[in-house]
């Protein structure tokens, strides 16, 4: 497994901690995806600014949000298989861990296994598959023992 991170903001703190957790994350849910570990994977850290503007180009949403996933086609002619690129707001990400009143690394962990269940196939525009992503994006929290009261 290959995950490469790229900090290109600077106004909320990235540590090698969250690194190790960004890892895990991604390990849990190839897990319970029954995939193979063997992919690589970019997670970028960005302002609100530029998060805005990549939604705005590729989702015609002209505001931020908290990740964005783009998952690439799998080449399996690559010695190691891309999966995608998960983008996340740090600013956001912060934002949201005050306002549910849980710890910025539990933010980060579970927008970054909801962008892989992205990168992995699944969706959530219709109620069914909404349940099927969430409970998935629970399951490797579970496993993980990162829960929402963790301040």
């Amino acid at each position: 497994m290959k995950i490469y991170i790229d900090n290109r903001q600077e106004g909320v703190n990235i540590d090698e901690k969250i690194y190790e957790l960004l890892e895990q994350v991604i390990k849990e849910c190839l897990i319970l995806e029954y995939k193979s570990l063997d992919y690589e994977i970019s997670i970028s850290f960005v302002d609100d600014k530029e998060i805005k503007q990549l939604n705005k180009e590729y989702r015609n949403i002209d505001s931020p949000t908290d990740v964005l996933s783009f998952p690439l086609e799998e080449d399996v002619s690559l010695p190691v298989p891309i999966l995608g690129d998960i983008v996340i707001s740090a600013e956001r990400a912060l934002e949201q861990s005050k306002i549910y009143g849980h710890s910025f690394i539990r933010e980060v962990a579970y927008l970054t296994a909801h962008s892989m269940f992205h990168l992995l196939g699944y969706d959530h525009m219709e109620e069914e598959e909404k349940s099927i992503m969430r409970n998935k994006e629970k399951e490797v929290m579970k496993r993980l023992k990162i829960f929402k009261d963790e301040k």
